[in-house]
């Protein structure tokens, strides 16, 4: 993440988690006509009970996923945009949006990649290495805070806080699916043309 999402998602991570989901993290994307706030979040997956072996057979232990729908989008949404009203973070108009993560998730932490390690991950860094900025590659390994990709047999070692934007790469073929960018979200909730300095939100207008 950029320094001001990272900003944004450390005032809007508590709010979030209020509502019984959790903030992946924050895409900031400015433009001359008003900033993009993208916001992706995540239902924690729940434990999965054990079964009584006596009543219906095997145990089973793990974990359960659990979908955010488009209800969760919509209340994350309308919560984040009250807080952003009062705190006014963003200088200038921007619209905010909020997502579910997808199958070709975004990966903001060490967490994310760690919890992936194994998948083939698409990365932009924010400054170059070895002469490139972008990289497709396997996550090998994390150390530390450094993330090893393995990028056309070789290994390519980037530190995390030079990581700009990353996301899984699905394997379509494999999900029988085909390519889309799949995920609910909830958008539209912030107008652009609002006085600068002053986030758009939907509000009612004299009646004429």
């Amino acid at each position: 993440m950029t320094d001001k999402a990272a900003e944004i998602a450390r005032l809007l991570a508590p709010t979030v988690e209020s509502l019984g989901v959790e903030l992946l993290g924050i895409e900031y994307l400015p433009a001359p006509g008003g900033a993009l706030v993208r916001l992706y979040i995540d239902k924690p997956a729940i434990d999965k009970p054990a079964v009584d072996e006596q009543a219906d057979g095997d145990a089973t232990e793990g974990e359960l996923p659990v979908s955010v729908s488009i209800e969760d989008c919509e209340a994350v949404s309308r919560e984040v945009s009250a807080q952003l009203d009062v705190e006014d973070p963003i200088s200038g108009n921007y619209t905010l949006e909020v997502s579910s993560p997808g199958i070709d998730r975004p990966l903001f932490t060490l967490a994310h990649f760690r919890r992936f390690a194994g998948e083939t991950a698409k990365v932009t860094l924010k400054l170059p290495q070895e002469g490139r900025r972008r990289l497709t590659g396997v996550i090998a390994r994390i150390e530390g805070e450094a993330i090893t990709f393995l990028v056309d047999g070789a290994e390519f070692t980037a530190d995390v806080d030079n990581i700009d934007k990353a996301r899984l790469v699905p394997d379509w073929a494999a999900l029988g699916l085909v390519p889309e960018k799949p995920g609910k979200s909830a958008q539209g909730k912030k107008q652009t043309n609002k006085p600068t300095n002053k986030p758009a939100a939907d509000k009612p207008t004299p009646a004429e």
